[in-house]
């Protein structure tokens, strides 16, 4: 059993479930708990990013800077990481700020055969001298021989890693398994997965993910993320004691700090409730939840119908625009019938 880095995306990922409106008492409050178990990396910021912040994906409560300097004070520990998505994201606006503000970790992503669009924000980062990780989101939606493609042109610009993000909940844990194993065979850098809850397997295909090589793992306390949320911090800890891979992470304040992140940050608890579940199914990216109940309602047709339509026609995130075009078109069906 080899050692996992585990990579907490609570203060990130996390605030899609709450419209991107987390607080710096909330931000504090589960930096500091996190930090005091150990996590070694604890990444903050929008859910879709540094610079995402807008009308069209959701306004956050409070500016990236602010969000990066309320953590870097509450963390001793931990490693502050920061997400960015090319196109989102500029390297002098977003980037440069957060770097010379105190974030050791950069995260750079961008659809999963688009790999091209981070090579500038990759070796500005390492230029810095920070930990440059390569993220491919729905990565569902490419073949391993793509992603292997795609991920070795982040290894060349830099990345010291690449991780494979399961961005709608798609996975089984044999597509785990076959993509996970691709990469590992193709990098000499590590590897790691991101899982979204969706068919509920989260902990099962990062435990698939694991097996497989990966030694990057992603998760979130109590599962906080969009939709039905992301893969459990604290069971994810458990877990993998239990099989004798080496997180670092402490246990009992694992659990603690999922305690504050369910009573200090959460409305509700994240599940796989029916339109979750069909995003998965569709292959469609979880954070489109909200946006999908909403204009359903607001179209008065089924929010199912809506997500498969989206999953037929490929569409990722930065796309939302083609909810609203989607629930148009089924309602104007439905009116003929």
């Amino acid at each position: 059993m080899h050692k996992l880095l585990i990579h907490d995306v609570t203060l990130r990922d996390g605030s899609h479930a709450i419209g991107h409106q987390l607080s710096a008492a909330q931000v504090a409050a589960y930096a500091a708990a996190a930090d005091k178990a150990g996590v070694p990396i604890i990444e903050v910021g929008h859910g879709n990013g540094l610079g995402a912040s807008s009308l069209q994906v959701g306004e956050s409560l409070l500016p990236d800077m602010e969000m990066i300097t309320v953590a870097r004070k509450n963390i001793s520990r931990s490693k502050l990481g920061i997400f960015i998505i090319p196109g989102f994201a500029t390297i002098n606006k977003d980037l440069k700020p957060a770097v010379e503000a105190g974030a050791d970790v950069v995260r750079v992503a961008s659809h999963c055969t688009e790999a091209d669009i981070t090579e500038r924000h990759i070796s500005y980062a390492r230029e810095k001298g920070k930990d440059v990780y390569g993220v491919l989101m729905m990565s569902h939606m490419a073949p391993k021989e793509t992603l292997a493609e795609e991920a070795l042109k982040m290894e060349s610009y830099g990345a010291q890693g690449v991780i494979l993000m399961d961005s709608a909940g798609a996975y089984l844990q044999n597509d785990v398994s076959e993509k996970v194993s691709a990469l590992v065979r193709a990098l000499t850098i590590p590897v790691g997965f991101h899982a979204h809850n969706n068919l509920g397997l989260a902990v099962a295909n990062s435990v698939a993910a694991a097996e497989a090589g990966a030694t990057i793992i992603d998760g979130s306390a109590r599962g906080f993320g969009a939709g039905a949320g992301n893969t459990p911090i604290e069971l994810l800890i458990g877990v993998f004691e239990k099989m004798g891979f080496a997180t670092g992470v402490e246990l009992y304040k694992i659990l603690d700090a999922s305690d504050i992140a369910e009573k200090e940050l959460m409305k509700v608890l994240p599940f796989p409730k029916p339109t979750s579940i069909v995003s998965g199914l569709a292959g469609v990216f979880s954070g489109f939840s909200k946006h999908v109940e909403r204009v359903a309602l607001e179209y008065k047709v089924d929010p199912r119908d809506i997500f498969f339509e989206l999953g037929r026609r490929r569409v990722v995130g930065g796309q939302e625009d083609l909810i609203v075009e989607v629930a148009i078109e089924l309602s104007r069906k439905k009116e003929l019938k």
